[in-house]
Parts: C-alpha cells; sequence; structure tokens
C-alpha cells in the first residue's frame, strides 16, 4: 500500500532486495567519498593515506557494489532462466552483510592502516566468493536447454573472486603495479562481461536483428565477439604498466582491434535505434546511451594509441577511455537495468519516469565531466563537478531503491 511504513527488515527479505539495497549502500558510501575527496584536493586540505588513493578509488568503485547487484540480479532472474528453485535469502545474509563490513574496513583501512584495507578487501572477496560458490550449485543443478549465458557469467564471477583475492595479497605485499594489473582484469575479464552476458540475454535484438543469418548459424558470434574484445583489454593494459617503449606492431594491433570495436558499437547502436523507430522509451534509450559509451571507449583507446604512436609517447589521452568505459557504459548500463528489475519487483510501472530520466541525465554529464578532466591540462574543476554531478545523479537514486525495498510491492 502507498501509505507503508517504510520498514528496515523488508531489506532483506528477497535476493533482489538483499543485494540491491547493500550495493546502492556501498554506491552512496563511495560516490560521497569521491566528492569530499576531490574537494579536499581542490582545497588543498591534505587526507592520511595508507593505500594510494587511485587503487582506493578503483577498488571501491570497481569491486565495491558491482558485485552486490550482480548477486541481486542472479539469485533473481538466474533461477528464472535456469528453472530452478531459488536459493532460501537466508542463507545469502552474511555473505552479503561480510561485504558490506568488508568494504567498510577497506576504506577505513585505506585512510588510517593499510592492514586493515587489506583485510576489509581479503574479506569482500571471500564473501563473494561463497555467493559465487551457491550460484554455481545452482547452475550446477539446472536441465535448463539454454544455460550459455549464465555459464558465461559464472566463469566471470570465479575469475572475480580470484582477481579480488590477488589483489589483496598484491596489496599487503606492497605491490601497488599488481593491484593495477588486478583491477584491470577484473573490469574487463569480470565486470564487463558479466554485463555483455546479461545485456545478450535480455535483448535478443543484439544478434537476431543485427546479423540475421549469422545469428541463425552462430547464435552467441556478438556475445563471443564483445567478451573477446574486452578480455583483450588486459593485456593491452599490462603493456601500458610494465612494456615500454612499446613496439610499433603491437600499437598497432590495439589500433586496429580498439577501432574495429568501436565501429561494430556504433553500429550496433545505429541498427538498434533504426528497428526500435526511434528514441521512444526512456529504458532502451538509457541502454543505447550505455552502448554509445562502449564505443566511445574503445574510439578514445585506439585515438590515444594512435597519439602515443606518432608522438614517441608523449601525448595520450590519459584516463579517457577508461572513464568513457567505467562511468559512461557500466554505470549508466547498472542505472538502466537495476531500475529496471527494481521498479518491476517492487510492483511499480518498469518504463522509466521524470525522477529516474533526470537521474540518467545527470549521470551522462557527469561521464562528459570526467572524460573532460582526463583530457584537459587543468582538470580539478572538472573533476570537482564530474563529482558533484555523478552524487547528483547516484545518490537520490541509491535512495529512491531503499525507499522501495523498504516498504512491500505493490500489488500489479
Amino acid at each position: 500500500m502507498a501509505g507503508e511504513r517504510w520498514q528496515l527488515r523488508r531489506l532483506v527479505e528477497t535476493p533482489h532486495r538483499l543485494g540491491f539495497s547493500a550495493a546502492a549502500l556501498v554506491l552512496m558510501l563511495a560516490s560521497c567519498w569521491w566528492l569530499a575527496w576531490m574537494l579536499a584536493r581542490a582545497l588543498g586540505i591534505a587526507w592520511p593515506w595508507g593505500v594510494a588513493p587511485g587503487l582506493v578509488h578503483g577498488l571501491l568503485f570497481g569491486f565495491g557494489f558491482m558485485p552486490l547487484f550482480f548477486a541481486g540480479f542472479l539469485f533473481t532472474a538466474g533461477p528464472k532462466w535456469l528453472r530452478v528453485q531459488p536459493p532460501d535469502v537466508r542463507v545469502l545474509r552474511l555473505p552479503v552483510a561480510v561485504q558490506l563490513l568488508g568494504w567498510l574496513l577497506f576504506l577505513l583501512g585505506a585512510h588510517l592502516q593499510p592492514l586493515l584495507a587489506v583485510f576489509g578487501l581479503t574479506l569482500a572477496a571471500l564473501a563473494w566468493l561463497a555467493l559465487v560458490h551457491r550460484f554455481t550449485a545452482l547452475l550446477r543443478r539446472s536441465q535448463a536447454p539454454e544455460r550459455t549465458h549464465l555459464r558465461a557469467i559464472a566463469a566471470a564471477a570465479w575469475l572475480g573472486a580470484g582477481v579480488q583475492l590477488a589483489a589483496a595479497a598484491a596489496l599487503f605485499a606492497g605491490r601497488d603495479d599488481l593491484v593495477r594489473a588486478a583491477l584491470q582484469l577484473g573490469l574487463w575479464g569480470f565486470v564487463a562481461p558479466v554485463f555483455m552476458a546479461a545485456l545478450h540475454r535480455m535483448l535478443p535484438v543484439f544478434d537476431d536483428e543485427v546479423a540475421p543469418r549469422l545469428a541463425a548459424r552462430h547464435p552467441h558470434w556478438l556475445l563471443a565477439t564483445l567478451v573477446l574484445l574486452c578480455l583483450l583489454q588486459w593485456p593491452f593494459a599490462l603493456a601500458e604498466l610494465w612494456w615500454w617503449p612499446q613496439p610499433p606492431a603491437w600499437r598497432a594491433l590495439q589500433i586496429v582491434l580498439d577501432g574495429a570495436a568501436a565501429l561494430l558499437l556504433f553500429g550496433l547502436a545505429a541498427r538498434w535505434l533504426r528497428l526500435q523507430g526511434g528514441a521512444r522509451l526512456p529504458l532502451i534509450v538509457m541502454l543505447q546511451a550505455g552502448v554509445l559509451w562502449l564505443g566511445v571507449a574503445f574510439a578514445l583507446a585506439a585515438l590515444s594509441q594512435a597519439l602515443q604512436w606518432t608522438s614517441a609517447g608523449r601525448q595520450t589521452l590519459g584516463l579517457a577511455s577508461q572513464h568513457a568505459f567505467t562511468m559512461g557504459f557500466l554505470a549508466t548500463v547498472m542505472l538502466a537495468m537495476v531500475t529496471r528489475v527494481a521498479s518491476g519487483q517492487a510492483g511499480r510501472s518498469i518504463a522509466a519516469d521524470a525522477p529516474a530520466w533526470a537521474m540518467f541525465l545527470m549521470l551522462q554529464l557527469a561521464v562528459l565531466l570526467r572524460v573532460a578532466a582526463a583530457l584537459a591540462d587543468e582538470a580539478r574543476p572538472l573533476l570537482v563537478a564530474a563529482a558533484l554531478a555523478f552524487v547528483l545523479a547516484l545518490l537520490p537514486w541509491g535512495l529512491r531503491l531503499l525507499g522501495w525495498f523498504g516498504r512491500a510491492a505493490r500489488a500489479h
């Protein structure tokens, strides 16, 4: 009922409420922390650091809330896709609570004591490992004829658990370079493939309408292609860390592959827009925007490599490609897909309403500002503006999710 009192216990009543609520808490904490850090830097206020700020930012935003959103989604949609009995939510509460505790300890340790940060990151990784193990058990019990997407997600999720543990070990050893390597593998080998598989499973237009004859012969060609292109970003990232100067042939390979990926994604988005008859449904527009940002990320990566090649390494686009991928693609698609699932489960209209659309537009502004900051000579004002726009987009969104999940679902 509309006037029902909000109750904390309802946040843990079902897998989607539990996972999404926990993810929203971590997302809001991370967003406000980022804004506070950007403001402190701009004002010249020193913060204590036990871990390099860039690593804290990357680990918190890369592994903090995404796995919790994945858990809420996988233990809600997964059993339906697999045609198996869903797990009792009570067995999920402890690992989710441990993840929340782990990330809180990680953030505190990042400022106060590195060992506490290592302990928190390890706790979060082990808790995610427990959730992956439980999801894999569902997958093994399933006799559903189509399990390709969830098998791909499970493989990526196992890799994600291993990567988080490796990052904790590297952090303990004081090897910042290995932490960065683990973070890149986690983004491109864990987070990105989960998004690709979920999008491909929920949006058949990705294959059947883009290249119907090819899809008929090889029904998962696009999924395999996109996942492979994402996985290839890891060796490219490692080369930036450890292989310098890079041979021209290696740079040429990255330019060709990233450029081809960008053209594929731009063509996909254009084809999709034509098939949808224009931008009529806000949630479809949001997903199209996410796909476009992924194409932009690949295009910026190719352009950055070309600039480095022609300038003997003196010119680069910095982190523009990385943030087009993380903030542009991942955050945009996260907002659209979680909004759809959450509103449907809460008994509300699945069409994006005015508040959701406003949050989406503010997020797009945040991405534009952050990419611009990567290209600017004086980036601090743009970084503050990007962090502020990000908070203005996702803090209200997180609070809205918590508001929905603290009340009983509306009757359909």
